[in-house]
């Protein structure tokens, strides 16, 4: 019997008969191999590309269609005046909030906010140190040299 090589039996799963090194001749099973695997790292590029969460643990699902270029994540305590914090700080730097999802699981809370234009590193840091904020990171658009 002919023993399987070595993606084969750390990756049964796969169902990969005989890798190829040639996308012409092993093109369906490569496609359908970088769909099963892009499964569970799904989340983590949302996160990444769009700053939303699903499935954390600590973390409530948040997911905000973007609609703008310029986006803000904010991973912070479930406090009263919180968002009011957050928003007055983005309105005395003159920014307009485009759109926003506030969301909360218990005592942490995840916001996500589109705004009309850039803010400023400065912002950022001002942003960062109001009490209860974990986390802050501009989220750049896909695509983007950022």
């Amino acid at each position: 019997m002919e023993e399987q090589p070595e993606q084969v039996r750390r990756f049964p799963r796969l169902g990969i008969s005989q890798p190829s090194a040639n996308p012409q001749e092993d093109g369906n099973h490569r496609l359908q191999d970088e769909a099963e695997a892009s499964g569970p790292c799904e989340p983590l590029r949302q996160f990444l590309e769009e700053g939303s969460i699903c499935n954390a643990v600590n973390f409530p699902n948040v997911e905000m269609a973007r609609e703008s270029p310029h986006r803000i994540a904010i991973a912070n305590a479930n406090v009263p005046n919180m968002v009011g914090q957050i928003s007055t700080t983005m309105a005395q730097a003159g920014l307009n909030i485009h759109n926003m999802v506030n969301k909360s699981k218990g005592e942490m809370a995840y916001t996500l906010l589109d705004l009309d234009s850039a803010a400023a590193p400065e912002l950022i840091q001002r942003i960062s140190h109001i009490p209860g904020v974990l986390s802050i990171r501009t989220v750049p658009p896909v695509g983007s040299d950022a």
